[in-house]
């Protein structure tokens, strides 16, 4: 197989890509007001979180932890607009499934339940939302979660872009987990999962009709089973995120800023396959803040790190988790990567996205 640099160049359809920094004083919403990076942060901060109010929704969490008849719920919501609907490794069906039952699973919770509306495009075939709806359905199926109720639109055609889907999702939180950045001290190791920045590059390579000389898949997959194999370890974990949206970079500058401490990096610890890095070297884009749909990045206590990094390597979800740097006292709220020269670089919250609809 003929190596990714000798390749000829692909034929990139530029105008119809997104600036991923857009203007932060545009009166009107840009793509990047999605992209989970800084306008994200904006958008929910100015308008939506003085508009709603509440304690709950103030800690801004992948989900929410409520109380409830001396229960701890978590609940929590997401909505898909990934296009294509249909790529290697996966489809919005499973995503729709994966990333709420994944958001549960960041706050301990094993989802019981999840709601799900679709929104239809007029025109869209029958046949394409049979397949997602069977998708979607097994998805529910391998991660032990039930859809129990729904809702389904549909706008006029141009509106909707075929399917788009909402879900929200209902799990209960184990007495003694208590996951959330604050919890976050100096000293804590921080671990990923495994290679980042593929779900992106899987979903990309087909919506631009890219070849690099090795299918990307995506890595879409429920993270409950590897989050219970972690607690069953210790319930003592403080914090654990999906890096979807903005991906590993905004995970941790969210973590680190939240917390209140510094983060370190050692940057050629971060797993990035090499067809991710090829793809990325070649259309100048950062694997770092690439959405990925089936990893999670863990800060856990120094003294039960050794033990969990284990535990997580013996599940099939966990199998490259490795060691990629610590939280620390210094620059608080900031994220720095050491490099492979000795020096050091800023890791910074992202503007706006690098690749819109991937999720």
């Amino acid at each position: 197989m003929s190596d990714i640099t000798d390749l000829p160049a692909p034929a990139l359809d530029v105008e119809g890509w997104t600036c991923p920094a857009p203007l932060r004083d545009r009166p009107r919403v840009v793509m990047g007001h999605g992209g989970g990076g800084v306008l994200s942060a904006e958008l929910v901060q100015q308008i939506f979180a003085p508009s709603f109010g509440g304690e709950v929704l103030a800690q801004l969490g992948d989900a929410a932890v409520v109380s409830l008849g001396g229960a701890r719920l978590a609940f929590s919501t997401d909505s898909y607009v990934v296009r294509p609907l249909f790529f290697p490794g996966g489809s919005i069906g499973d995503l729709a499934v994966n990333g709420t039952v994944n958001d549960l699973a960041m706050s301990g919770a094993r989802a019981a339940w999840l709601s799900c509306g679709f929104i239809l495009e007029e025109g869209v075939e029958l046949d394409v939302v049979r397949r997602v709806s069977e998708a979607l359905g097994a998805a529910a199926r391998t991660a032990g979660v039930e859809v129990v109720t729904g809702d389904t639109k549909v706008v006029e055609s141009g509106h909707g872009d075929g399917v788009y889907i909402n879900t929200a999702g209902i799990g209960l939180v184990p007495a003694g987990v208590d996951l959330r950045p604050q919890r976050v001290v100096p000293g804590d190791v921080v671990i990923v999962s495994g290679e980042v920045g593929v779900h992106g590059v899987a979903v990309m390579s087909v919506r631009e009709g890219l070849e690099f000389g090795v299918e990307i898949r995506s890595d879409c997959a429920a993270l409950g089973g590897l989050v219970d194999a972690m607690l069953a370890v210790t319930p003592d974990l403080h914090v654990l995120r999906d890096p979807t949206r903005g991906g590993l970079a905004a995970a941790l500058n969210e973590i680190a800023q939240a917390s209140g401490t510094g983060v370190v990096v050692q940057e050629r610890d971060v797993p990035v396959p090499p067809a991710v890095a090829n793809a990325c070297a070649i259309l100048g884009l950062d694997p770092w803040y690439i959405a990925n749909e089936g990893k999670l990045v863990a800060f856990v206590p120094r003294e039960h790190a050794d033990a969990v990094l284990e535990a997580m390597r013996a599940h099939p979800l966990g199998k490259d988790s490795v060691v990629i740097g610590e939280a620390v006292q210094a620059h608080a709220g900031m994220v720095v990567a050491r490099t492979g020269l000795g020096g050091t670089r800023v890791v910074d919250l992202p503007i706006g996205e690098q690749l819109p609809r991937i999720c």
